[in-house]
């Protein structure tokens, strides 16, 4: 096994030692907040473009979230693959360089607020890499081994680079959990698992409780739960995520618009209540922020309603 180095900037505790003793605030969106900074995200690896071409605006993104309150700073690493880079004519070594500065840009904006914050790597789905939305249906005709053979050497130089949890994310189906959990195992880091889900069910349709157990007896993973989903589906898979594991459920939807992949832009319309948290929290969050087109306004909101004596 594999043991990431110790990081520049470690905070007091564990990210685990934290969410057992109450709420961790995560951040918000990254690409709608570089949007906002005036990015152009027009790119097939998304925001993890900017990593090398502009990568003052993603530590900018990251100091963002951790002024309105944010505790955990989710790298721009999710789009960020060696595929995708050689793609654009990068080569490994450089593509290995990228993926550690994606920890080190988030430790250095976090490092400013003079209080504790955790760095998540983010780990994104091999959808995410296709560029194609398929991220948000899974099932890409690949096994269990091949997913694996994928994730390794993503998740090894993340690994590497120190973060305090990896954050795999946006996993739409069983398959590619699998995958990840076989892989993460292999290096000694925290983790926690979120799944893509439509209603009760991962989007490649399978039983909530089904996937969120997966989990059961790996003590590497400190939170398992939701993101990149609607509100109101988050609201539900707390409760069956907290029944399924006993761990701690970590959640962070989206606004409540959707992802039109063909046409490119968000559609419908916002539906992020800050006051929610007070319901994620009854039912086993311990790990509470929000996904795409959530920004620094309503993780500072949440931040408030976390303070409350009512939450």
């Amino acid at each position: 096994m594999h043991t990431a180095r110790t990081p520049d900037v470690p905070p007091g505790r564990t990210l685990g030692e934290a969410l057992a003793e109450g709420t961790v605030l995560l951040d918000g969106g990254l690409s709608n907040q570089l949007e906002a900074q005036g990015c152009d995200l027009s790119d097939a690896l998304w925001s993890a473009r900017l990593l090398s071409d502009a990568p003052q605006q993603i530590e900018a993104a990251h100091a963002a979230y951790a002024r309105a309150g944010a505790q955990v700073l989710i790298t721009a690493s999710y789009q960020a693959t060696f595929e995708g880079f050689a793609r654009r004519g990068t080569g490994r070594a450089r593509a290995a360089e990228l993926l550690a500065d994606s920890v080190k840009s988030a430790r250095r904006a976090g490092a400013v607020t003079g209080r504790e914050l955790w760095v998540a790597a983010s780990v994104g789905p091999y959808g995410a890499m296709l560029a194609d939305g398929s991220e948000y249906r899974g099932r890409y005709g690949l096994t269990v081994r091949e997913l694996a053979r994928f994730h390794r050497p993503r998740v090894e130089t993340l690994a590497e680079a120190a973060p305090d949890v990896l954050a795999l994310e946006t996993v739409p189906d069983i398959d590619e959990a699998e995958a990840l959990l076989r892989v993460v195992q292999e290096f000694e880091v925290p983790v926690w698992l979120s799944y893509s889900v439509a209603g009760d069910r991962t989007r490649a349709g399978q039983p909530l409780a089904e996937a969120f157990g997966l989990v059961a007896g790996i003590d590497q993973v400190v939170a398992v739960g939701v993101n990149c989903c609607d509100p109101d589906d988050a609201d539900r898979a707390v409760e069956v995520a907290s029944a399924a594991t006993g761990k701690p459920v970590v959640v962070y939807p989206n606004s409540g618009e959707e992802w039109d992949a063909d046409g490119r832009e968000w559609t419908g319309r916002d539906t992020f209540e800050p006051d929610r948290v007070r319901d994620w929290q009854r039912a086993g969050a311990r790990l509470v922020g929000g996904c795409c087109r959530v920004g620094p306004s309503e993780i500072a909101a949440l931040a408030e309603r976390l303070k409350s004596p009512g939450a």
